[in-house]
C-alpha cells in the first residue's frame, strides 16, 4: 500500500515547490525587471520627420518603490519628442510626491495625460479569481458600478495640478494640441476612464482633426465601445493602458484576462482596430506597476514604450 501513494505524494510536493518558486520569482524578481518596449508606427504624413513618443502607464506607485522611481527618472535620457501618460499613477494615497519625483525629469518634455480609476480611488483587497469569473461572464468595469460612496479617495488633484503646471495637457473628456520643437503639431483627444464609466465621448465626438501632423486618441482602459468610436472617427493611433498585459501570463500561451472587454490577443503591444470601415493602430501598454494587493508579474515584465512615429514606406 505504501508504494501506491509515493508517486502522487511526490507529484504533489513537486507541484507545490514549483508553485512556490513561481510566486517567489513573480513577486521578487520579474515585478522589478523594468523593460523598454520599442515600436514603430507608420501614421505620419508622407515626408514628415519621425517623432518619438514615450508612453508611460499604470505606475501604481506605492510609497518606498525606489527602484521604480529611479527607472522612470532614467527614461528622460531617451529624449522623447513628447510624453503620453495613460493613467493609474497611484496605488497609495501617500504616493503623489513619489510619482512626481519619478516623473519630474519627464515633465521637462511636452506631454499629455489621462487618469485611471486608481488615480481617483484607492485599491481594495480582492480575490484574484474574480477576474477569471468576470471574463467568463462578460462582467468588467463596463457593466459594474463606479466605486461606491465612501471609497478611499486618492489625492489625484495634486497630480493634476503638477502636470498642468509643467505644461502637460489634461485630456479627461477633452481635446488639446501639442506644438513640438520640430514645428510639428499633434491634435489630441482623450477620455476619462471607461472602466468606471467616466468617459463622455459625446463631449469630444467628431472626425479626427486633419490640419495637424497627427491626430492621437488617448484613454486609460481600452473598452471596445471607446475603440469603436475613435476608429469610426478616423484616428490613426489610439494609446491605452489598464490591462497590465494580463499581469500573470502563461508562458508560450499569453494572457488569461484583460480586465476589460478587449480580447487577450491585443492585451499589450501594437495591433489594429477596425470600426465603420476604418482602421486605427492601437497600442496598449502593459504598464510598469501592479495593484498594491497583487504585487506579482509573471511572463509579463513591467514596461514603458518608446513609439517611433513615421510616414508609410510605400
Amino acid at each position: 500500500m505504501r508504494a501506491r501513494y509515493r508517486i502522487p505524494l511526490a507529484a504533489t510536493l513537486g507541484t507545490t515547490a514549483l508553485g512556490a518558486a513561481c510566486v517567489a520569482y513573480a513577486a521578487g524578481i520579474e515585478v522589478r525587471s523594468f523593460r523598454l518596449r520599442r515600436v514603430t508606427v507608420p501614421v505620419l504624413p508622407r515626408g514628415a520627420h519621425p517623432l518619438r513618443v514615450l508612453q508611460i502607464s499604470d505606475i501604481h506607485m506605492v510609497s518606498g518603490q525606489r527602484k521604480k522611481q529611479r527607472w522612470l527618472q532614467s527614461l528622460a535620457g531617451l529624449r522623447p519628442d513628447f510624453v503620453i501618460n495613460t493613467g493609474d499613477n497611484l496605488s497609495d494615497p501617500e504616493g503623489v510626491p513619489e510619482v512626481l519625483d519619478a516623473l519630474g525629469p519627464l515633465m521637462e518634455f511636452p506631454g499629455a495625460y489621462v487618469f485611471g480609476s486608481n488615480d481617483y480611488y484607492g485599491p481594495k483587497l480582492r480575490n484574484p479569481a474574480k477576474y477569471l469569473l468576470e471574463k467568463a461572464s462578460g462582467r468588467h468595469g463596463l457593466n459594474g458600478n463606479p466605486p461606491a460612496v465612501g471609497a478611499i479617495h486618492n489625492p489625484w488633484e495634486g497630480l493634476r495640478d503638477a502636470f498642468d503646471a509643467a505644461g502637460w495637457i489634461g485630456l479627461s473628456n477633452s481635446r488639446g494640441r501639442l506644438k513640438l520643437d520640430s514645428g510639428q503639431e499633434i491634435a489630441l483627444t482623450g477620455l476619462d476612464d471607461p472602466h468606471i464609466k467616466r468617459d463622455r465621448y459625446s463631449e469630444v465626438a467628431g472626425r479626427a482633426e486633419t490640419d495637424a501632423d497627427l491626430a492621437l486618441a488617448v484613454v486609460h482602459a481600452p473598452y471596445l465601445r471607446v475603440l469603436d468610436a475613435f476608429a469610426a472617427d478616423r484616428y490613426p493611433l489610439i494609446l491605452a493602458g489598464h490591462t497590465h498585459g494580463g499581469q500573470l501570463c502563461v508562458p508560450f500561451y499569453g494572457a488569461l484576462v484583460t480586465n476589460c472587454d478587449l480580447d487577450t490577443e491585443r492585451v499589450k503591444g501594437l495591433s489594429t482596430h477596425r470600426a465603420a470601415g476604418h482602421r486605427s493602430y492601437l497600442h496598449v501598454s502593459a504598464g510598469c506597476g501592479t495593484n498594491r494587493y497583487t504585487p506579482l508579474r509573471f511572463a509579463c515584465p513591467p514596461e514603458a514604450t518608446l513609439l517611433t512615429l513615421t510616414a508609410p514606406d510605400d
